[in-house]
């Protein structure tokens, strides 16, 4: 049997959504193009995608990024967003939640609700899912260092509503280390950190079978200046070390690989976007396979979710992002990404407004149901430009790996934490964006409003206002939450949470699970574990 013939019996077995699998003109398409021996969607190394049939049974999950404010303000985006054809929920948290601490510490002042929601205690988790039924929606956290006692209150949250924890689907980013790397939101040292990881991996690969307990991101690594070798790399090596860690701990790599999922940028450059998700496929695939002795094809299989590039997004003319926005979100579809989410063209700004974030939900629309981009599976498989694009970012992530494995004497795990002490990926992210800011300076790129063409309207649109009484109402709701529970209970939960967490070999989701539903707060949870993990000071990158 030729690599076609398998391919369309894999593709026939998948159903097909309704749609007309023609071009405008009334051409018939097929699922995918190729030679009959060559690779084909669904086939090992999967660089043309992880499924046969793709976008042609399923389409992405369209998840748009939503918070701020308290828990009810954001419910109520949620709902927008569902009521107008989204079909997956992704949670922003405000910097003191992202930190660990609780909306009355004198740090949280003037930062609450601002950059996301509050959300402080179990409570604020009832809040904030009202009305939405856990158990049919798909529901995605952005929070890493305090992920696990989170994640610990959302399952709580199910438990007390009767959902039952197999049907919960859905990702928790809990990448705590590209924090280290490039985002900066870490609290605890990096070795008891990455037990809190493996920690919730164990516990999600035997309780919670649709969700994703890591979403391994080289968004925040995009960001804060790499090149996109870099974020490939970088964010792959970040994975093996998370497998390797989860097998030290025990764990068989197909109980849990098949749950670990990945969260991509897709930037400005179209064309090297697309060959980095290709790229990434099929190095994932390889090395689960031949290093770490993968036989379910669902551990080789990377699955990934696409953010636009926040930093492409000019206060400049920033009706102009709306093309930019487009163009990223396409390089995502044509890259084959499982769930999308596109930025508000005022979020360079301030957070999006309702419009922003209806018309970012509308691009996904549009690209799904009017261009075509849907109807064939990796349609640009085959080309000599971006296959050799595919080749040559995968040679830049080996030579990156064969650094860190020359760092951990073997260890992709030890090479990466020891690259973080060192300051190594923090130094070798900032020459990257030394140099492309050089190139903006010297004229040798340019930004549309930036640094050409910068003649135009420049009055900015309407943009969300959060008004400083939220701040107010939160810390009012904290203070109610303190005074009806049950402080006895509390202190039972965190003190039973501060013995497990002296002992390396207990898992710790048990006892964040009774800290949650005792209504500690985020911020008793985070100090009970810093008196025994300590707390991490970054290395100056030299």
């Amino acid at each position: 049997m030729d690599n076609r013939t398998a391919w369309e019996h894999a593709s026939e077995e998948s159903s097909t959504r309704p749609a007309d699998f023609e071009t405008m003109s009334g051409v018939p398409l097929a699922g995918t193009y190729g030679p009959p021996d060559g690779e084909f969607p669904g086939q090992w190394p999967y660089t043309r995608g992880p499924y046969a049939s793709m976008y042609r049974s399923k389409l992405w999950t369209m998840r748009q990024f939503a918070g701020f404010g308290t828990a009810e303000d954001t419910n109520l985006r949620f709902k927008d967003l569902l009521r107008n054809g989204g079909s997956g929920l992704s949670t922003a948290f405000d910097m003191p939640t992202l930190m660990g601490c609780d909306s009355d510490h004198p740090l949280a002042r003037g930062e609450v609700g601002r950059a996301g929601v509050a959300v402080d205690t179990l409570a604020d988790m009832e809040t904030l899912f009202d009305g939405i039924g856990l158990g049919g929606v798909s529901t995605s956290m952005t929070i890493n260092s305090p992920a696990a006692i989170v994640l610990a209150m959302y399952v709580a949250l199910a438990d007390r509503t009767g959902v039952e924890r197999s049907r919960l689907a859905g990702t928790i980013q809990n990448d705590i280390l590209k924090e280290y790397q490039a985002q900066k939101e870490f609290i605890f040292p990096p070795r008891p950190s990455l037990r809190l990881v493996t920690d919730s991996i164990a516990f999600c690969s035997a309780e919670m079978p649709r969700w994703h307990p890591v979403s391994i991101s080289g968004y925040h690594i995009r960001e804060a200046g790499s090149t996109a070798a870099q974020e490939l790399a970088f964010t792959l090596a970040n994975g093996f070390a998370y497998v390797e860690a989860a097998l030290a701990a025990g764990q068989a790599v197909d109980d849990f690989g098949p749950r670990l999922s990945f969260f991509f940028n897709a930037h400005i450059d179209f064309f090297e976007e697309i060959a980095k998700f290709r790229a990434a496929r099929r190095i994932w695939a390889r090395w689960m396979r031949d290093r770490y002795g993968a036989a379910d094809a669902r551990s080789m299989q990377l699955r990934f979710h696409t953010q636009t590039a926040g930093v492409s997004l000019t206060a400049q003319q920033p009706e102009v992002n709306l093309a930019r926005v487009a163009i990223e979100a396409l390089a995502g579809v044509l890259g084959g990404t499982q769930s999308l989410h596109t930025d508000s063209y005022d979020e360079a700004l301030a957070l999006p407004s309702d419009k922003a974030a209806r018309l970012a939900l509308r691009t996904q629309q549009v690209i799904a149901e009017e261009t075509g981009a849907a109807l064939v599976a990796d349609p640009l498989g085959g080309s000599y430009f971006v296959e050799a694009l595919t080749d040559e970012l995968e040679a830049q992530a080996e030579a990156v790996f064969e650094e860190l494995r020359v760092r951990g004497r073997g260890s992709l795990l030890d090479g990466v934490v020891d690259a973080i002490e060192e300051g190594w990926f923090q130094a070798e992210i900032a020459e990257a964006a030394y140099r492309f800011e050089r190139k903006l300076n010297t004229g040798r790129r340019i930004v549309v409003g930036v640094n050409g063409y910068t003649e135009g309207d420049e009055d900015p649109p309407a943009t969300l206002y959060i008004d400083p009484q939220v701040e107010a109402r939160q810390l009012e709701r904290l203070a109610v939450v303190k005074r009806a529970r049950d402080d006895d209970r509390v202190r039972v939960a965190l003190g039973r949470l501060a013995l497990e967490a002296a002992d390396p070999t207990v898992n710790l989701m048990p006892a964040l699970l009774q800290a949650a539903a005792s209504y500690a707060t985020v911020g008793e949870t985070v100090d009970t574990l810093t008196g025994v993990f300590g707390a991490w000071t970054e290395r100056a990158a030299v």
